[in-house]
């Protein structure tokens, strides 16, 4: 007996097919983001592009279009790779990862108005910590080029306590911890960077510069000497090792010191301030005070205003 299917058993059966097609694409999509993802992994961009042209053309989605901007930005085609994000942005103006990308290419193109927005709208729109965190880092990037310090700091201390470990970032932080006065915090963060990056010389020069300020001298000294160990010449290196010296009284090694600092870098401002300290130790303020009018004028350097007060004004060369 032949059987009869009524047009409502023949619209389920064709409607199944039609969810059967959809998954079997949905499926085939997800596993050419996978083979794509793998071949950015191995540095393999072109290959990459080319299956995620073949994701888009499927299907058109955020997820394929965000993928297919990643090849673009890794092969350096910044127009297309901004057309991507720009869409899924006009598809999905909540999607964190797009506001992401979009402020990235923002702050690299010194844009850091733009870039602090989507960096606000990454944070908001963030699906877990380790996303925040990066969006953290971008505003507080961004709002450091904008002169913005103290949010700046906020923003990229609260992306290392979500455990975020982004070197150019940490080394943002503590420059802005050393900026306000927080020594001990800036040290901290730098001391994590010499973990990270042992071979960098400016962590190490950098802990100096820290511990100095902390009064922590002898191990100042310490930290001084392994960044001249890549190269003895290093002049910053050079000034905080004088400087320790100086603090610790040992003044004939802190004026060889501050010397070789100055040959090799005459504008150094901190190599400066410590010459000025040693001269007006031996009585030569005049010299003192040119010394700190020149390391005033090339940057902000701690002691040089109370020096000059001290030394340099009518009232301090009187007594």
């Amino acid at each position: 007996m032949k059987l009869k299917f009524g047009p409502c058993i023949k619209a389920a059966a064709i409607s199944g097919s039609l969810l059967l097609s959809f998954a079997c694409d949905a499926q085939s999509v997800q596993l050419l983001l996978i083979r794509g993802d793998s071949l950015l992994d191995a540095d393999k961009p072109h290959r990459a592009l080319d299956v995620f042209d073949q994701a888009v053309k499927k299907e058109a989605t955020p997820n394929t279009l965000l993928a297919r901007a990643r090849a673009f930005y890794k092969l350096d085609r910044m127009e297309r790779f901004v057309q991507d994000i720009d869409r899924v942005l006009r598809m999905d103006s909540t999607n964190g990862e797009a506001h992401f990308q979009r402020g990235v290419y923002s702050l690299q193109g010194n844009d850091s108005d733009r870039a602090e927005f989507h960096g606000a709208r990454a944070i908001q729109y963030a699906r877990s910590d380790h996303y925040k965190a990066k969006a953290y880092n971008l505003r507080g990037e961004a709002r450091a080029e904008r002169k913005h310090f103290k949010e700046a700091l906020d923003d990229l201390s609260a992306a290392w306590a979500l455990g975020l470990e982004d070197e150019h970032a940490m080394r943002t932080l503590a420059q802005l911890y050393d900026m306000e006065g927080q020594h001990d915090q800036a040290l901290r963060v730098i001391e994590r960077l010499c973990d990270l990056d042992p071979v960098d010389m400016g962590n190490w020069t950098n802990r100096a510069l820290e511990l100095n300020a902390l009064g922590r001298y002898e191990e100042a000294l310490s930290m001084a000497d392994r960044a001249l160990s890549s190269d003895k010449d290093e002049p910053v290196a050079m000034s905080h090792r004088a400087y320790a010296f100086a603090k610790l009284g040992r003044d004939q090694e802190a004026w060889e010191a501050v010397e070789h600092s100055l040959r090799n870098y005459p504008s150094n401002p901190y190599a400066l301030r410590t010459r000025a300290f040693l001269r007006i130790r031996k009585g030569d303020r005049a010299k003192a005070c040119d010394d700190l009018s020149l390391a005033k004028a090339l940057a902000d350097i701690p002691e040089v205003d109370q020096l000059m007060l001290e030394n340099c004004s009518s009232e301090g060369r009187k007594r």
